[in-house]
């Protein structure tokens, strides 16, 4: 499930995003941090931040979910294309932010 997650990640980053361990977590930069995840004993979790998290209420409405992570239950289908539609607006976000810092 780690091994999906890591892919579905990298597919939705930019080509010189950095991956790197943060937080004792594997997780990728570019323009700064971008997203962690980790695997537990019954579930993964992707922690792209709360403002992410907040635009997809919706889609991850039957997933559990806090502040700033969304949790993957062990057993069930990695939802890859909302995982990477979370990492897309993560980064857009990131990119974003930078672009305005600089003006």
């Amino acid at each position: 499930m780690l091994t999906d997650m890591r892919t579905a990640i990298r597919s939705a980053m930019p080509p010189d995003a950095i991956e790197r361990i943060s937080y004792g977590m594997p997780a990728f930069e570019y323009e700064g941090m971008l997203v962690w995840y980790a695997g537990f004993s019954k579930h993964c979790s992707l922690f792209p931040s709360a403002a992410v998290i907040d635009t997809f209420k919706k889609e991850l409405n039957d997933l559990t979910t806090s502040k700033g992570t969304v949790q993957f239950q062990v057993g069930k289908p990695l939802p890859i294309t909302l995982v990477r539609k979370i990492v897309k607006k993560r980064v857009a976000q990131m990119t974003g932010k930078k672009r305005k810092q600089r003006n």
